[in-house]
């Protein structure tokens, strides 16, 4: 995996990241990109991380943006919405209001901001290491996704549970939509 400025890419997509602070966004991304867990500070507005993926033969340009999840800094996060063509929504499965805000909050601001009509949003429910402390069911889940035209995936960042397979499986679905 290259990470020059210069490689050569077929494909570029802006993904998002959105939802409640402290569900593990930062994480899921670091995880991703770095192949490592750290427990992080919350984002101050915006952060930005670019990964190169080579899927059905092309490669691609992720340029990930992972918003800060505390309402001070919701004023920021408008305009990242703009262009994005996925957008992923996290949430903490120990935590039941990270997933009740995910409709009370997160899913109107989708409908608020998102300019893409074809934007594939993925929801994830994330620290599934954590299943004796599991407040929200796998099945709640599944429901809400289905609820809102998303595609479903749990994982762990700290474990590493499919957090390759969160992104792959977005990017291949937005791939899909193109060609």
């Amino acid at each position: 995996m290259e990470s020059s400025s210069t490689q050569e890419f077929d494909y570029l997509f802006k993904l998002l990241m959105i939802g409640d602070s402290g569900v593990g966004k930062s994480s899921l991304l670091l995880c991703f990109t770095s192949d490592s867990f750290e427990d992080l500070s919350p984002t101050i507005g915006v952060d930005f991380k670019v990964k190169y993926v080579t899927l059905d033969g092309k490669n691609m340009k992720l340029a990930i943006w992972d918003t800060a999840g505390q309402e001070r800094f919701r004023t920021l996060t408008s305009s990242y919405y703009r262009g994005a063509q996925g957008i992923i929504m996290v949430y903490d499965v120990t935590r039941r209001e990270t997933f009740t805000n995910l409709s009370d909050v997160w899913a109107k601001e989708i409908d608020l901001y998102s300019t893409n009509q074809d934007c594939i949003k993925m929801l994830v429910g994330n620290k599934v290491d954590k299943e004796g402390d599991r407040v929200v069911t796998k099945k709640e889940g599944i429901d809400f996704a289905r609820e809102y035209g998303c595609l479903f995936i749990e994982c762990s960042a700290k474990t590493r549970a499919n957090v390759q397979q969160c992104f792959e499986e977005l990017v291949l679905k937005e791939y899909s939509t193109i060609v």
